[in-house]
């Protein structure tokens, strides 16, 4: 035992997020690329160390060599300690064998010892494919506030949306008293952030007694909580009203990537007194040319912008040559849109190159939605991609 830690974070960042298709092919979800100079993980890591969490296990599993060289030490994110810090807890061989994570609380529940070293007297539960700025230290003391067992942030949506979400029916004073997942007909609009905070000595009775049940899906939505409601312990409904978004599918990506711009963007990363921290690589200054015409975009270091880019986000590193558009796109690191050519409502992974006078996506045919290419694809010169296609190297 290192000693006590009041509070240690268990991030879930092994999920395989094939709704991305050709981005997380080859990696893990939580370290796709956003905003031009992050990657997913960076909210949630940025969010445990501005609320004075220094103790974060970061639970990999699909395609993690990528993740993992990201996260490295933990240095970006102030989470390099000798005593705490981050660690990368990938599924091991214990003296039963190895084992696979086979849900999400199946995944805390092989981690136990690691959470036990540090004697805490709570367990922060994340998700690493979210994009938000929260506070978990004023949920924690919610949290001790209300003497629960379990306490889970929430967020108000639509009721029209609320089929998509687990849902929670509370009293006024935030008690739970029923959950469900992805119901048909929601009686509540408070939907379920996957972010929850557990008294550890009770979240550690029922991930024992879960591990037990061979009729187990060994998950925190469809087990563990209704379990613990079942049982009658107090759970409680933290309200969140910030910004926060799924980016499980390449439409709420490019989503969340356009909620940047604008004149008072919807999501807004200037705020010095609770900062988004990333790895960055040593890059040269941006450089726009005297022709270019830039409007309404965010422009990572190392671009060279000699064209035209509107509403877009271009990642470190992009290349918009002379007479060539980029439009409502997002541009991962290295892309190059060569003379002539047009980009318009797609998103290019790493390294694609796209070739004099080609045409990629289209904003006069948004219907068809939007044109995904995969890293180290290379458009031919005068191609046209036909919106909403999906394109990989082979």
């Amino acid at each position: 035992m290192f000693g006590k830690k009041e509070c240690v974070a268990m991030l879930l960042a092994g999920g395989q997020g094939s709704r991305l298709y050709a981005l997380t092919r080859k990696t893990a979800k939580p370290a796709v690329a956003f905003g031009g100079k992050y990657r997913i993980i960076d909210f949630p890591l940025s969010n445990c160390i501005n609320s004075g969490i220094d103790s974060v296990g970061v639970l990999t599993q699909y395609q993690p060599l990528e993740l993992n060289d990201y996260i490295g030490n933990g240095l970006p994110w102030d989470l390099d300690r000798i005593y705490g810090g981050v660690k990368i807890l990938p599924p091991y061989q214990g003296h039963d064998g190895a084992d696979w994570y086979r849900g999400t609380a199946n995944a805390i529940y092989q981690n136990m010892e690691f959470i036990e070293q540090y004697d805490p007297e709570y367990v922060l539960i994340l998700s690493g494919d979210h994009i938000y700025q929260m506070d978990y230290a004023a949920m924690l003391d919610y949290h001790k506030e209300k003497g629960a067992a379990c306490t889970i942030a929430v967020l108000e949506v639509p009721l029209s949306e609320a089929s998509r979400f687990g849902i929670m029916s509370a009293y006024d004073d935030g008690t739970i008293y029923k959950f469900t997942e992805k119901p048909k007909n929601p009686d509540s609009t408070k939907a379920s952030m996957g972010i929850y905070i557990f008294t550890k000595d009770k979240l550690f009775d029922y991930l024992r007694a879960d591990a037990e049940n061979p009729d187990s899906s060994y998950d925190f939505g469809k087990n563990i909580i209704p379990d613990m409601l079942a049982a009658g312990e107090k759970m409680m409904a933290y309200p969140f009203k910030g910004y926060w978004k799924d980016v499980g599918t390449i439409a709420s990506l490019w989503e969340a990537n356009m909620d940047l711009l604008g004149e008072k963007p919807v999501l807004s990363l200037a705020n010095q007194n609770w900062r988004i921290y990333s790895r960055h690589m040593a890059s040269a200054p941006q450089f726009i040319g005297l022709n270019a015409q830039v409007e309404n975009s965010s422009i990572a270091e190392g671009c060279v912008v000699e064209g035209t880019v509107i509403h877009s986000v271009l990642g470190r590193g992009v290349k918009v040559a002379r007479g060539a558009v980029v439009a409502d796109s997002v541009l991962l690191a290295n892309v190059t849109v060569e003379e002539g050519a047009k980009v318009e409502y797609s998103i290019l992974a790493e390294n694609v190159n796209v070739g004099k006078g080609a045409v990629v996506g289209s904003n006069a045919d948004r219907g068809a939605g939007i044109t995904l290419i995969g890293r180290d694809y290379a458009v031919a010169p005068n191609e046209t991609v036909k919106p909403g296609a999906m394109l990989e190297k082979k």
